[in-house]
């Protein structure tokens, strides 16, 4: 996997064409969820594009999430819009992506927890990264969610 990891205003247009086209593939289409994914703040956040590499070498989006600074959905910096496209599902891309996501935000925010608003059937996924379930489930576009934290550094 070959990581890209940008501020926004760096992003090439093609990177914001393939997250967007991305995002909507799996959060629209796939979990058929009707929703604003143009919120507003991807211009404030860092995002984190993996590419796989194909036979001609130039690589196609495999897995992206987003970087939130604290303050702007949660308290604490947040990983958010984490996906796997689908031809890399059963990859190991998604672990990747988490890995290289956690180690982004704690280069940026050292010192600081990390929060997620986990779909509810990810929980153990996310939980094997030392985030623990600080939340109730709650309905969120019509997807059972939980809000998960791993501490700063990832202690428990």
């Amino acid at each position: 996997m070959r990581w890209r990891f940008s501020i926004f205003h760096e992003l090439t247009l093609q990177d914001v064409h393939d997250l967007y086209q991305a995002r909507a593939a799996v959060f629209v289409v796939e979990q058929k969820c009707a929703f604003q994914d143009v919120d507003g703040a991807d211009p404030s956040c860092w995002h984190l594009l993996g590419f796989s590499p194909t036979p001609l070498g130039e690589g196609q989006l495999a897995a992206y999430a987003r970087l939130v600074p604290p303050g702007l959905k949660f308290a604490e910096p947040s990983i958010g819009r984490v996906l796997t496209a689908q031809p890399a599902r059963g990859s190991g891309a998604g672990r990747q992506l988490m890995d290289e996501s956690i180690r982004q935000a704690e280069l940026l925010w050292p010192g600081q927890p990390i929060r997620i608003g986990a779909q509810q059937y990810l929980e153990k996924f996310y939980g094997s990264f030392g985030f623990a379930t600080i939340s109730a489930p709650y309905d969120e576009d019509g997807i059972q969610h939980v809000e998960m934290l791993r501490a700063a550094g990832g202690a428990q």
